[in-house]
């Protein structure tokens, strides 16, 4: 019995000296190093960084959102590779130079704004507020081209010479000649515009008001823009993508109180149809239009065509209903 205590005392001491060095070794070692990580890109190492989670998130930041100078996101094909190593306290970590090489190795998209003449580009802004100043200006001073003039969101790998509303406007106003005024206007389809309506407001509430009317969809489609909030502002119906030319149907019968061609506050060449009981429809961004005001149409009835008129950015319907001129969501009664 004596024998064993005293290798149990021998094996307590030898147990206390072991736990003595392991704790004076990782002592030694974390007054030496420091845990961080080496990043590697493309195989080839870059540098260390002390928090990867925050320097990979800077890097998706660019990637998506660019670093300004319209730079709209990045392509970056390969992202870095993190090793979790120990590093000595006095070598430095260099998130910021590492950021600079991911970011050079990608290749920068470049957001501008076109102003097309018909379907031809003719040059760029650098946002789309001046973009509509310009569109404006050329409205004001009635431009010959006037109707023709249209906005369209474009991504480059290059930078583009920019232009200024002011630039533009000069660049682009063409003069009415005399001989004009006195020739018969061009034909519509659409026939002689009426005054442009627009929704007096909008029910965001999300509550349905009941109508009273079946509807039907005026088109078929993938809704790609929805009811509510968008670019600050509210947008007062859903847009839904379609190829140029695809014909929009009435979503009920009734009568046509606008047809207007134009730019139109950004509806562009747009129809809307009151279904009576304060119930109206509107089509807008239309390429073409069928019907033209006071005309009587029903549920079903070929009225325009999709187009990209206006304040658009792609072939698409833009659809609005109206409850006693307010704007009401119509997904909550189509799509």
């Amino acid at each position: 019995m004596k024998k064993l205590l005293i290798h149990i005392k021998i094996w307590t001491r030898l147990s206390c000296l072991a736990v003595i060095a392991t704790v004076l070794v990782i002592g030694g070692f974390a007054f030496i190093y420091k845990p961080t990580y080496s990043v590697t890109l493309n195989g080839e190492f870059i540098g260390y960084t002390k928090n990867k989670t925050n320097l990979q998130s800077k890097i998706n930041d660019y990637i998506e959102n660019g670093n300004g100078d319209n730079i709209a996101f990045v392509q970056v094909d390969n992202l870095p590779e993190y090793s979790l190593c120990l590093l000595k306290k006095d070598i430095n970590t260099n998130d910021e130079e590492i950021f600079t090489k991911v970011s050079q190795s990608g290749t920068p998209y470049y957001v501008y704004y076109a102003i097309l003449d018909g379907e031809e580009e003719k040059l760029y802004v650098s946002n789309f507020e001046e973009a509509e100043k310009a569109v404006q200006g050329l409205k004001d001073k009635n431009s010959k081209n006037k109707d023709e003039i249209s906005i369209k969101e474009k991504f480059f790998a290059e930078a583009k010479d920019i232009v200024s509303s002011e630039e533009a406007i000069s660049k682009l106003y063409e003069k009415i000649d005399e001989p004009a005024k006195t020739t018969t206007t061009k034909s519509s389809s659409s026939g002689p515009s009426s005054s442009i309506k627009y929704a007096s407001g909008s029910n965001t509430s999300g509550k349905k008001i009941a109508i009273g009317i079946n509807l039907i969809r005026p088109i078929s489609g993938t809704v790609t823009s929805r009811f509510g909030g968008r670019w600050g502002t509210t947008h007062k119906g859903i847009d839904i993508g379609a190829p140029r030319g695809t014909k929009i149907r009435a979503a009920a019968s009734g009568t046509v109180i606008s047809s207007n061609t134009g730019y139109n506050g950004g509806y562009g060449n747009y129809i809307v149809i009151s279904h009576g009981n304060g119930i109206e429809t509107a089509y807008g961004h239309c390429s073409a239009l069928y019907v033209k005001a006071g005309q009587k149409v029903s549920q079903g009835e070929v009225i325009a065509a999709v187009g990209n008129t206006g304040r658009s950015y792609g072939n698409h319907l833009h659809l609005e209903i109206r409850v006693n001129g307010v704007a009401q969501n119509p997904q909550n009664y189509l799509y």
